[in-house]
């Protein structure tokens, strides 16, 4: 069996509604499947971030958590 693992990130406005995202996803869902890949699920992965030191201390950023929703498709 072979797997493909797509990012997802609904992008929407700010009156944009759960529906937006929802269509966005189910197109997603429905390109691949034309493709021959079957939508297995949605997972969600957390990353640490690495901090930055920037240039001599100036612009460092500290490192943080954050999470990546990516879909997982199989055939």
């Amino acid at each position: 069996m072979e797997y493909k693992v797509v990012p997802f990130v609904a992008s929407i406005g700010n009156k944009g509604t759960s529906n937006q995202a929802a269509n966005q996803l189910e197109d997603l869902i429905q390109n691949h499947a034309n493709q021959g890949w079957k939508y297995v699920r949605l997972e969600s992965l957390i990353t640490f971030v690495q901090p930055e030191s920037g240039c001599f201390g100036f612009g460092a950023r500290p490192g943080y958590t954050t999470s990546r929703q990516m879909i997982v498709f199989s055939k």
